[in-house]
């Protein structure tokens, strides 16, 4: 089964039958929201809104381990997370939709794994490809057979937020090799391979990053919000049609 994590902007899902709503309840706590059980052409899909419906909740403070859990608990095996970012490459700028096939972990104080030794035993997992590239080929097939081109590589920086980061840190971030930067792809992605849940982040990008482009001095939050707003329609657009293409019970 397939779950969609909405970030912001993106709290409800376009051609969404809604069946029923579900508090789930984990060892590591209760997920941001209940689960949303759904119906997209026939294929069954759970959402969940990782800041809370309300997007309430800031991106250092989400119960990550709920969240996955949660849903590992439903039977999920894919995961298509939204996660807007803000472009540090120049080819990046509002408006763009990016899979990116690369993450750095930049946060710090998260519970970010389940092997802690306490509630199960210590493990190392494999995380040289952190997002799985089928996944990322369907939703790359989906935008594409709707007239979307996404920028299907990049390399996503997880800052601890819930600031923006300052232009000497979208330096340093761009000299480590990155080309987005956001707050929710890490621990997100790392639980999801340590459940064997295969993931994949859609990325809209709402602005430069700071010392970029137009944000070379300041960034504009009211701005910011109305691109992700503007973007998020398409984004919705591309979920569909992934559901449509690759999880239609007619298909």
């Amino acid at each position: 089964m397939l779950a969609i994590i909405g970030g912001t902007g993106l709290t409800e899902l376009e051609n969404l039958r809604v069946n029923k709503r579900v508090i789930v309840r984990t060892p590591y706590g209760e997920p941001s929201q209940p689960l949303i059980f759904g119906e997209i052409c026939g294929g069954e899909v759970i959402f969940l809104a990782r800041h809370g419906m309300g997007h309430t909740i800031p991106p250092h403070e989400v119960n990550y381990r709920a969240n996955i859990y949660a849903l590992h608990l439903q039977g999920v095996t894919e995961i298509a997370a939204v996660a807007t970012v803000g472009g540090i490459h120049p080819d990046l700028s509002s408006g763009v939709i990016a899979l990116p096939h690369q993450i750095i972990d930049y946060t710090h104080g998260r519970q970010n794994t389940y092997h802690d030794g306490i509630n199960n035993p210590v493990k190392h997992i494999d995380f040289t490809e952190p997002y799985c590239s089928k996944l990322r080929a369907k939703i790359e097939q989906a935008a594409l057979s709707i007239g979307e081109n996404l920028v299907n590589t990049g390399v996503y920086a997880t800052t601890q937020g819930p600031r923006l980061e300052t232009a000497a840190e979208i330096n340093r971030l761009e000299r480590d090799g990155a080309t987005m930067v956001g707050m929710t792809g890490m621990p997100e992605a790392a639980l999801a391979r340590e459940l064997g849940i295969s993931y994949a982040a859609i990325c809209p990008v709402a602005n430069y990053a700071a010392g970029r482009g137009d944000s070379l001095h300041a960034i504009d939050y009211e701005e910011v919000v109305a691109n992700v707003n503007q973007t998020m329609v398409r984004v919705r657009k591309i979920i569909a049609q992934l559901m449509t293409q690759h999880y239609c019970v007619v298909n």
